[in-house]
């Protein structure tokens, strides 16, 4: 057995034999030619069949996954009529005197150059759409056919990497996974892959062979792993993965739609957290209420310098459009203890947990949080975005804060930029601090979201993160869930509402618990979305 690993897309178990994806190899020659014009007409007429194509591909991606995965074919269509792209390949023409395979072929690899060069993650993923939109150019031009796999049953589609066309044009009733040695998580094609439902993981790397081609194997989308040739075990244990998986998705069709209402009529919102983008397709699928946590860190974490405004703002946007007008709460930057960015050059400490982090270096280097917040400002603008802020230990920060907020704001008006003026905002609830001066935090702030891995960790004074104190570390403990109570009996008393987003929200030993404590809302991993609906619609 051969165990490859890489980075998982979409979840989900499938078997079955491996079908490398077949892509037309062009070697594209230079050649001189005489007319010009005529060569240029040559180009014309294979853009304007690209064009037709390109809106079939539209057709069909709307009815298979949706406006907003197919909005890629119209990216594409506009691409082909950029006046910088089209300017390149005529003026390579006319000049050099050469064909116009050798045009787009040198436009395509300049731009994808210089795309990949952009500081911009929005920007550097189009150098894929500006390779994808050139080659079908080229395939027209040189009459090249219909790239794809040939198998007659369902199977696993491996590939060095797969393009938004490529993708969408496969047979889904004859594709039971993807498997790829690139690509990126937030592609469009790892996007479609999500919207597909389809078991994905990318990255696999050259251990990815075209050996492999016709091999029976395991795709495993939960933990990033191809198995091929599996042996006996590794075969019953992945037959019960997914049967367990598919008795979920059944749970899922049965719960779908309906209320998060105990027996006796309470009502409770169950949201999502995610920290990404790529996570939205499986908070929609798995019917959340709305977002209760994004961790907007993972822009940081995933940088290699600062993310700028712009590239924040695409993020924001994105996810408040795609949740349609449910609520999205954007946790404001929280770098520092277990989490670390290079370039944000931190200093060494003995205990990070206790140091320099979240909203501690927001409030010291306002430049940083300033750009944030003008990011996800503009981005309210797009749907029902709420701010929320990490590590609060006093009334004092949560009014600087506002300060800050407020100047942002005054920004925003003087450059003629809109938002929503009644935007909620909020606190996390994980230092006992916040807990003994909730009363008064409550007077400052929409809502309380208790984060109850910081809090468990900070009431018990033990470091989350060491293995040796696993024995001691008690997230039940009487203390911890006094304080929660504590939060949302001042939370309410000021007439806010208060969930929990911590892994406590998930555990359904403790659902009831926070039903009688009149937690309104508990946000959890899109996967136990349903199991908690379920426990909570069995509840008195």
């Amino acid at each position: 057995m051969i165990t490859l690993t890489g980075k998982s897309v979409f979840g989900g178990v499938e078997i079955g034999k491996i079908a490398f994806y077949k892509r037309n190899s062009q070697q594209i020659k230079r050649w001189h030619v005489d007319d010009t014009e005529a060569e240029v007409n040559r180009f014309e007429l294979a853009k304007a069949t690209a064009v037709g194509q390109l809106q079939g591909l539209h057709e069909k991606a709307l009815k298979d996954v949706g406006e907003e995965n197919a909005m890629i074919f119209e990216i594409h269509q506009m691409m082909l009529e950029d006046l910088d792209y089209l300017e390149s390949i005529l003026h390579i023409i006319t000049n050099q005197e050469v064909n116009a395979e050798y045009a787009v072929a040198t436009t395509a690899d300049n731009f994808a150059a210089m795309f990949s060069a952009m500081d911009d993650a929005y920007m550097q993923g189009r150098a894929a759409d500006v390779k994808d939109v050139s080659e079908r150019i080229l395939n027209i031009l040189t009459g090249a056919g219909n790239a794809g796999f040939s198998t007659d049953e369902p199977a696993i589609i491996a590939a060095d990497d797969l393009v938004p066309s490529e993708t969408v044009q496969l047979d889904k009733e004859k594709v039971l996974g993807f498997a790829t040695m690139y690509g990126s998580s937030n592609s469009h094609t790892a996007i479609l892959a999500r919207t597909m439902n389809i078991p994905a993981i990318i990255g696999l790397g050259e251990a990815l062979k075209e050996e492999y081609d016709g091999a029976f194997a395991i795709i495993d989308g939960f933990d990033g792993k191809v198995y091929i040739d599996p042996d006996e075990e590794t075969l019953e244990a992945m037959k019960k993965k997914q049967a367990d998986d598919r008795a979920k998705k059944a749970l899922l069709q049965e719960l779908k739609g309906k209320e998060n209402v105990t027996k006796s009529g309470q009502k409770i919102n169950i949201y999502a957290n995610i920290g990404n983008t790529s996570d939205v397709g499986s908070v929609l699928q798995n019917d959340a209420g709305g977002i209760g946590l994004f961790r907007s860190e993972f822009l940081y974490l995933e940088n290699d310098t600062f993310p700028t405004e712009e590239q924040q703002f695409q993020v924001y946007k994105t996810v408040a459009e795609n949740m349609a007008g449910k609520k999205v709460i954007i946790r404001t930057l929280d770098i520092g203890a277990d989490k670390q960015a290079d370039y944000f050059n931190l200093p060494h400490e003995e205990n990070p947990a206790l140091g320099y982090r979240a909203i501690r270096i927001c409030l010291t280097q306002t430049d940083i949080f300033k750009t944030q917040l003008r990011a996800l400002l503009r981005a309210s603008a797009y749907g029902q975005i709420a701010i929320m802020f990490p590590m609060i230990i006093s009334v004092g920060e949560v009014k600087r804060i506002k300060e800050i907020m407020e100047e942002v704001k005054a920004e925003l008006r003087a450059d003629g930029i809109s938002y929503n003026e009644n935007i909620e905002t909020g606190i996390m609830i994980e230092t006992p601090a916040a807990v003994m001066v909730s009363h008064e935090l409550a007077k400052e702030v929409d809502f309380f979201s208790v984060g109850t891995n910081d809090l468990t960790q900070y009431t018990l004074a033990i470091d989350r993160q060491n293995p040796k104190l696993d024995d001691f570390y008690d997230p039940h403990h009487p203390a911890v869930l006094a304080m929660i109570k504590m939060a949302a009996d001042n939370a309410h008393a000021e007439g806010k509402w208060i969930g929990i987003c911590g892994e406590l929200g998930a555990d359904l030993e403790l659902t009831e618990t926070f039903l009688k404590m009149g937690i309104d809302e508990l946000s959890v991993s899109p996967s136990m979305i349903l199991p908690v609906r379920k426990k909570v619609r069995e509840a008195e």
